[in-house]
């Protein structure tokens, strides 16, 4: 009689010491747990290895990429239920070897090896991002062999997943977005927000730290007469760029390269942007990030930089980096405390001025993205993988979670290079942006 989901259900709950939450369906046609709701189907017993050689998140990140674990019916409802075993249980998800020791733990193990086997080790997906401990030195090379993996998947699958304006940060939501107020309204909303925040004017030079597909660009150039230089490290977003700014007319005013901000020499800039750019720079690089872009100011110009942000930590010293967005996501991407932003800019020379948190408006957007894959999701298979596909689906569900649950967030912190004669130019009354 088929009964591999019993015996996983009961093994997950005695390693976690809780039922578990959600409905098994196994590999053998077995089902156990809780009736109704969303199911978790293992569909092979090589999901039971990639565990039992990895354990933790990026053992089931193996599993999820490669098909060998997947979700029937809601995937918010799953991620939802298993949050507290995957995420919140530091030492169960992410210390199961050390748990695994204890003798309590040891017949469970036995069980799994007899269900997993043969126990060999199987390879990671091919989209699994190899030699990633050098990415985080963020080299110029090892950051542009990141921002390769992650940006130059197909400029038709990103179409598909960001829809027609293509900006791949966070949007800014109106009062009524649950009705009329679409994803292309807010992320118009929220490039025209920081170029109000940068007072953009016509004949002023703005600098886009990290373009990506041209939009904040475009927008400073067509909206508010402005001269724009754009720089990034991906050619595939570099090219599609160019070809949207001839369509609109504006190569006399945009510029694309394919450049690292610390090449960029020709300054000084009225404005700077970096819109979901500074995740990649790296903590240990984040000084020499700002000091570059106060470099690269003239004096009383302003930066607008958009950033995810964590929440601190008792012991920083303790901080790692997510494994599943590690390797399959933003390699050698790092997220800081927006205290140690705010601070690493004022070091660097810059005043700041302003702090917009606009953590739940990043959910929405998420949401948003997550169902337009989902709405097409076998063109979205066919216009890079199906692994990728699903580590898209994955990363964008599980991170409009961490936002709506305030694990992460988003903020807008507006900079200043004031003059040493202590003019900043901003208004007395702040935010009048709006």
């Amino acid at each position: 009689m088929p009964d591999a989901a019993l015996r996983l259900k009961n093994l997950a709950e005695q390693l976690l010491g809780a039922p578990l939450p959600v409905r098994i369906r196994a590999w053998d046609g077995s089902e156990a747990g809780p009736p109704g709701g969303p199911t978790l189907v293992v569909r092979n017993r090589r999901a039971l290895r990639r565990l039992m050689w990895k354990p933790g998140e990026l053992g089931l990140a193996r599993a999820w990429v490669a098909g060998d674990l997947d979700v029937e019916g809601d995937l918010y409802a799953v991620l939802d239920r298993l949050a507290e075993f995957i995420w919140e249980r530091d030492e169960d998800a992410k210390n199961l070897r050390e748990s695994l020791r204890d003798p309590k733990f040891r017949a469970a193990a036995r069980s799994l090896i007899g269900l997993a086997a043969p126990f060999l080790p199987p390879p990671p997906p091919q989209e699994e991002m190899r030699g990633r401990g050098r990415l985080h030195l963020h080299t110029k090379g090892s950051d542009r062999q990141a921002i390769s993996h992650h940006y130059d998947v197909g400029n038709d699958f990103y179409e598909l997943v960001l829809g027609p304006s293509m900006v791949y940060s966070c949007a800014y939501w109106g009062a009524d977005e649950e009705a009329a107020f679409t994803l292309e309204d807010a992320q118009r909303d929220k490039l025209e927000l920081i170029a109000r925040k940068l007072a953009l004017k016509p004949g002023m030079r703005l600098l886009d730290v990290g373009c990506g597909w041209g939009s904040m660009a475009i927008h400073a150039a067509r909206e508010h007469g402005v001269t724009v230089v754009g720089v990034t490290l991906s050619q595939e977003q570099a090219a599609y760029a160019r070809k949207r700014i001839a369509e609109e007319g504006l190569t006399d005013r945009v510029e694309i390269r394919v450049q690292d901000y610390r090449d960029v020499r020709d300054g000084p800039y009225d404005a700077i942007s970096s819109i979901g750019m500074a995740e990649h720079v790296g903590a240990e690089q984040y000084l020499e990030y700002a000091h570059a872009l106060h470099a690269l100011l003239e004096p009383g110009g302003r930066l607008l930089n958009h950033q995810i942000a964590r929440r601190p930590q008792a012991d920083e010293s303790t901080y790692t980096v997510d494994e599943f967005i590690d390797a399959y996501v933003f390699p050698g991407g790092e997220l800081a405390p927006v205290g140690s932003t705010v601070g690493l800019l004022e070091r660097a020379g810059f005043e700041v001025r302003d702090v917009e948190a606009i953590r739940e408006h990043y959910a929405l957007t998420l949401r948003r993205w997550v169902a337009n894959l989902e709405a097409r999701w076998k063109e979205g298979q066919r216009l890079t993988s199906p692994g990728r596909a699903r580590i898209w689906r994955l990363y964008m569900a599980a991170s409009a979670l961490a936002f709506e649950r305030n694990h992460i967030g988003v903020n807008q912190v507006l900079a200043v290079k004031t003059p040493e004669a202590g003019t900043s130019g901003m208004p007395l009354r702040a935010r009048t942006w709006r």
